[in-house]
Order: C-alpha cells, then structure tokens, then sequence
C-alpha cells in the first residue's frame, strides 16, 4: 500500500438509487479503513449485491457520493480498478478457455507480463490443489473448482481492496478453511475486504465489523461482540433475525415438513 494513500479504502455519503420507481438504496454512509474485514449482511432484496456493483463502478445511476482510496469513482478516474478485486455471487466465464489460459489472461488486464502471470497462477493453482486441472477448459469445472479460479483471478494482481460476494460457494470445507486464513492474512497486510455472505457463521469468524443492511439501509454497525452483548444474542444468526424481524423460521420449517408428509 502507498504511504500516501489516504486512511480510508472506502468513504460513502448518502449513497441511493432507484430502479424506475423500486428504491433499493436509502441514503447510505459509509467508512471502512485500510485492513478492515467488513461483513456486508442481509435479507435477500436489501440491496447487498447493488452496493457492491455500485462501488466497482458497475452501476452508475445512483446519487451520492463514493470514493475509493481518496477518489471519487464518479470523476472519470479509472485507475482505482486497477487496485480492486471481485469475485460476484454468480459469474460469467469464458469456457472455451483453460484454466491457465484464463488466469494469464485476466493477469494480462492487469498489466502482469504473460510469463509471470502463468508462474503466479500456476503456483496459486498449486496451493488449491488444482493441478491437474490447469489446462484443462473451465467447462470441465466442478462449481467448486471454478469459484477456487474466481478467487484466484480476483487476487492475481495483489488488489488493496476486494469486494467478495458469496465467495465460499461450491467449496468443500478444507478449501473454506483456506480461504478464510487467506482473508485473514490478507487483511494483516493491509488488504480490506468487503465480504457479503448468507454463510453467517463465516461472517461471523472473519468479520471485524458487520453491517446488516435491510431495506437499503444501514440498520447495525459494530462488532459481533458488540452486537452479541447489545442484543443479548449467542450467534450472528440470532442477531441477525433479531435486526430483520424474522422469526417464524421455526414456524415455517414445522408447517413445510407437515405439508410434505400430508397423506
């Protein structure tokens, strides 16, 4: 990280936005410091995905502002993609190509030259043990294999900051439990990380900070053991049906299984 850079990776002010007349985003504000590991929560619909596409710049008809290391991404400065990596819920991937044909070239936006990239990838696809997959086409990919080529490719250019949307998908538990050390070692370098998960025992371990949207909005800010002890709740998921309203999932679960077994 640039000693120069600014202390915040990310500043958002009333951040909102609507489609036609839906609004998904309610006036959001935002600091997340260099190193932080920030879980981003909440139902389906509240607007996680969004927030994330607007800061990559993805989505552009909002009001409000965003900056990114300092610079408002709105100002026609595209430099700060290059310090970003992103790894969305669902991707799109060019199948056709091999694995390594797909890491060099996504390490070739980046600026990587070839020989290095494949170096880098290949000692990154080494470590998820994936190697007899290297050259083999990504349409040859399990699901868990092809989120373990997402990870990569989010990471091969060293990004200060990356935005992760349901990362852990597809994965077996060994590859969880790497890839949350991973997370973790990467923020003891100064990356920051913003992490939107449903997984809320995962949220839970990594996070230094949770942010439970609902409706577009911000409605919790702190640490879990801040929210444990506010809420006088044991897990993320309690704090989180607690915030949200939700509590008829034991109600629900009852009724589904009498429905099912209905003669």
């Amino acid at each position: 990280m640039n000693s120069t850079s600014p202390s915040l990776a990310i500043s958002i002010r009333n951040l909102r936005l609507n489609y036609g007349l839906k609004t998904i985003l309610q006036g959001i504000d935002l600091d997340v410091p260099y190193g932080q590991v920030v879980g981003y929560i909440g139902p389906n619909g509240a607007g996680k995905s969004t927030t994330i596409k607007t800061m990559l710049g993805l989505v552009t008809t909002y009001s409000g502002t965003i900056e990114l290391f300092g610079k408002d991404i709105a100002k026609g400065d595209l430099s700060f993609k290059g310090r970003i990596g992103y790894v969305p819920e669902t991707a799109e991937m060019y199948d056709a190509l091999t694995v390594r044909e797909y890491l060099v070239f996504i390490a070739e936006l980046y600026g990587i030259e070839k020989a290095r990239a494949d170096r880098k990838a290949k000692s990154l696809i080494h470590l998820f043990d994936l190697d007899v997959m290297y050259d083999a086409r990504l349409s040859s990919l399990s699901k868990g294999m092809r989120q373990k080529v997402l990870l990569i490719s989010s990471l091969l250019h060293n990004p200060d900051l990356l935005f992760l949307d349901e990362p852990l998908s597809g994965l077996d538990a060994n590859s969880v439990m790497v890839v949350k050390d991973v997370l973790a070692e990467l923020a003891l370098h100064g990356k920051t990380i913003f992490y939107s998960s449903h997984i809320m025992d995962v949220v839970e371990k990594i996070s230094d900070r949770i942010l439970l949207l609902r409706s577009g909005q911000i409605v919790a800010d702190d640490t879990f053991e801040a929210l444990k002890e506010k809420l006088h709740e044991d897990s993320l998921e309690q704090i989180f049906n607690q915030i949200t309203g939700f509590e008829e999932h034991v109600a629900i679960a009852r009724e589904f299984v009498a429905t099912v077994q209905e003669v």
